[in-house]
């Protein structure tokens, strides 16, 4: 039994076919599939059913697989910490969702860059759901990520709490105005992130828990493009605290609703099992660091 075959039988596993397994592990089609049914003979099971185009675990396989991924995640362990050495280079990947890779990774990885050069980092930004299982399943060393999360096999660190704020045009009447309530909106329209944010689904939960319905006109992939609706008048949104930018002061305003104020939990997630590098402890100090309260901000900007 080769540790390949165990990435391959993970690949076929992961990807529901040969061919896309064969191409995210960069060997032929054929020479996977000829190496899994070798490591089939071996352990006297068949791990998957071949149907059609599609490839599914059989039981035999899901038990299979289960202790593949455990074998695989201690090897890669054992290499990294026989790497893990000082006179070496050392590299970790690391995710975040779009709201906050930005805004507070992008500003600890170009630190990390200037006090621990050796230190090789590779950034994924992806929706959370992509980084949970990123971490669970080995590809990331850790993701910063909102709440809530729940997986067992995750460590999860609590790293801030920031309010969501208000976000109008400058020319906006409500730019203007010392207090705005959930009533004040109910004749607003609202420039939204997609449905796939966890963003924009914490923000519909706050709003169901008011009993508010917001009249969405525009949903946006990106925070950038979000900004620039509003600016231009469009409608109005909600952003997070972490997302207002020094350079937002001449076209944004932002303001903090009155009473109950939407607020977003912010944490790191590591794999339980997973062996931490000194590169990846070096990451997160200045993680921590960036991550501090400083002093509140005024009430519009």
């Amino acid at each position: 039994m080769e540790l390949d075959q165990l990435r391959y039988v993970v690949a076929v596993a992961d990807t529901g076919n040969f061919t896309r397994a064969a191409e995210r592990s960069h060997i032929t089609q054929p020479s996977l599939s000829q190496q899994i049914l070798n490591l089939e003979r071996e352990v006297g099971h068949k791990l998957f059913h071949r149907l059609g185009r599609k490839a599914v675990l059989t039981e035999a396989g899901a038990t299979f697989l289960e202790r593949a991924r455990k074998i695989l995640f201690e090897v890669d362990n054992a290499a990294k910490e026989l790497s893990d050495h000082p006179s070496l280079d050392r590299r970790i990947t690391v995710g975040a969702v779009p709201t906050i890779m930005p805004y507070l990774l992008a500003p600890v990885i170009a630190r990390c860059h200037e006090q621990h050069p050796n230190l090789q980092i590779y950034a994924r930004e992806d929706f959370r759901s992509d980084l949970v299982r990123g971490v669970v399943e080995g590809d990331l060393d850790l993701a910063v990520v909102t709440l809530p999360v729940k997986d067992p096999r995750l460590s999860i660190e609590p790293l801030l709490t920031e309010q969501l704020l208000l976000v109008v045009g400058k020319s906006h009447p409500f730019a203007s105005r010392p207090e705005i309530s959930l009533k004040d909106l109910a004749e607003e329209t609202f420039v939204s992130m997609g449905d796939s944010s966890t963003l924009a689904a914490q923000i519909s939960g706050f709003f169901g828990d008011h009993n508010f319905a917001p009249k969405i006109g525009y949903r946006c992939a990106q925070v950038t493009t979000l900004k620039l609706f509003v600016a231009m008048g469009l409608g109005i949104s909600i952003l997070p605290e972490v997302a207002r930018r020094p350079d937002d002061r001449n076209t944004l305003t932002y303001l903090r609703l009155t009473g109950a104020a939407p607020t977003r939990e912010i944490a790191i997630i590591r794999h339980l099992q997973r062996y931490q590098s000194r590169g990846a402890e070096q990451f997160l100090a200045l993680l921590r660091e960036q991550s501090r309260p400083t002093e509140p901000a005024a009430t519009t900007t």
